[in-house]
């Protein structure tokens, strides 16, 4: 259920078609959405064998990479805090949603109606979470089981169109000549699968939590549930989008934009009661995700300052006065603020999700490689190989489709295929900037505010109430070291 409720998001119901317009035809269009839990399963494969080696510590990627490169010290856990910060904005559910509620009540789309509702609909998701955390996830709660059965009615409708049930006269007629009108663009081809693994983000979740698992063998149980509901979540997407192609013209899908499952409604329903009810369940469900999402990355943003990796922790880390993450909370809206009304609103949806997409995938790439260092190192330290190891099939291919979703955007769209009305590869541009500022924070706040100020950022090992150990960066000035007037610290794995 962790991972059902991060991957039942927007995805399926606003990024088919902006795939169909990338790759040109119908075929590839079911390619990628086999690929994509291909790639999804490698990664899989390669969390696997290193929760093995760490089975007691959740996280999952921020820990793994801090074994794989412990050195430069803290240069992990800080880059990933800064790119949590930054990239920590609810937009894409927030346009899906104020698309959708347009298309409801019959408005035509424009940009300030778009963002307008975009930002309210934002405003009262992260006022749940600001408010009440019981309330907050009871609303989850329901949300995700509107999920469940909208996807599934979706799925049950597909297979009476293509039954002959409906008014739709040829089912069939998108699936003859499936590959005609291909492209073999890079660029195409590559925003493309970066919109099918937004769809499956979520497939690793459970590793987040898997030092909290209380099972004989924990790995073993978020492996066997990462199979499951990526099964069940591949099986599902396949069968909407044949759904979609059964009962909309291929035409129709590729200038759908995000709102190909409001199309299809109309197609099969018409104007009656399920063509207006059914949207709203999508809007709904891109509502819930906005709390879902604001619930955990508030969490996130809370520890991080905790851990004193951002400046006035206690400000962020404080709980007052609601017992909530308040200044995460408004932290988050301030970003989603920024984001949705500095971008076109025609364009907003697509860059941002290749924004989010594109830091995360540098680090999924050092992911793949690091797990060749850490066993090259335990094997030299004279380590038995992981229970769960990973065949060198699964990180190649992990690594290889990281690789090219990080190099192949840069090459130019053909003509009427780019994502956004400007240049092609600014959210690559954006995205390396990110890591680069990153990386700059990390150089002012480890190396050069501490030279200058006389002091030297270390690691405390705090033991909380329960028996539970956590670990926070703190100054630790020279003269006060010299005088020893602080204890040694306790060493941090």
């Amino acid at each position: 259920m962790l991972n059902l409720g991060r991957m039942l998001g927007a995805g399926i119901y606003s990024v088919p078609g902006v795939i169909l317009n990338s790759v040109g035809s119908i075929g590839l269009l079911f390619t990628f959405w086999l690929l994509a839990p291909l790639f999804a399963l490698a990664g899989l494969m390669v969390y696997g064998e290193y929760a093995s080696m760490f089975p007691k510590r959740s996280g999952a990627e921020v820990v793994y990479l801090e074994q794989a490169y412990p050195r430069p010290q803290f240069f992990v856990p800080v880059m990933f805090a800064v790119t949590s910060v930054l990239l920590s904005f609810s937009a894409t559910n927030s346009i899906v949603f104020a698309q959708y509620a347009l298309t409801i009540f019959d408005v035509p789309i424009t940009p300030a109606r778009q963002t307008i509702i975009a930002l309210a609909v934002c405003a009262v998701g992260v006022g749940f979470v600001a408010l009440s955390t019981k309330w907050s996830l009871r609303a989850v709660n329901f949300l995700t089981g509107l999920k469940v059965l909208s996807l599934v009615f979706l799925v049950f409708t597909g297979a009476l169109v293509l039954s002959g049930f409906t008014h739709i006269r040829d089912p069939f007629a998108n699936f003859r000549s499936p590959f005609s009108g291909s492209t073999t663009n890079p660029n195409a081809l590559a925003t493309a699968l970066v919109k099918t693994n937004f769809a499956f983000a979520g497939w690793s979740n459970a590793f987040n939590v898997i030092g909290e698992v209380q099972t004989r063998d924990p790995v073993r149980t978020v492996r066997k549930a990462g199979l499951l509901s990526l099964l069940l979540i591949a099986c599902l997407f396949f069968f909407v989008n044949v759904a979609y192609v059964a009962a909309v013209p291929k035409d129709e899908i590729s200038n759908s934009g995000q709102l190909i499952a409001a199309l299809f409604f109309q197609r099969v329903f018409g104007g009656g009661f399920a063509a207006k009810t059914l949207p709203i369940m999508v809007a709904l469900s891109c509502f819930g995700n906005i709390i879902a999402v604001t619930v955990g990355q508030t969490r996130v943003l809370r520890e991080i300052a905790r851990q004193g990796l951002l400046p006035y922790p206690r400000f962020f880390a404080s709980t007052k006065p609601f017992g909530t993450p308040l200044a995460p909370v408004c932290l988050k809206y301030f970003l989603t603020v920024i984001v949705i009304v500095g971008l076109p609103a025609g364009d907003a949806f697509n860059f941002l999700l290749d924004l989010a997409s594109y830091p995360n995938l540098v680090f999924s790439a050092a992911t793949a490689i690091g797990l060749w260092l850490l066993r090259r190192r335990r094997s030299l330290a004279g380590l038995a190989p992981s229970k769960y190891r990973a065949r060198n099939i699964y990180v190649s291919l992990y690594l290889l489709s990281t690789i090219f979703l990080l190099i192949m955007p840069w090459v130019p769209p053909e003509p009427g295929h780019g994502d956004v009305s400007f240049w092609y590869a600014t959210y690559c541009v954006m995205g390396l900037g990110i890591l680069a500022l990153c990386g700059f924070y990390y150089w002012l706040w480890i190396v050069v505010l501490p030279r200058l100020g006389g002091y030297t950022i270390v690691e405390e090992v705090e033991q909380l109430e329960g028996g539970a150990l956590t670990a926070r960066l703190t100054r630790k000035y020279h003269a006060d070291i010299d005088n020893g007037e602080h204890q040694p610290l306790i060493a941090s794995t």
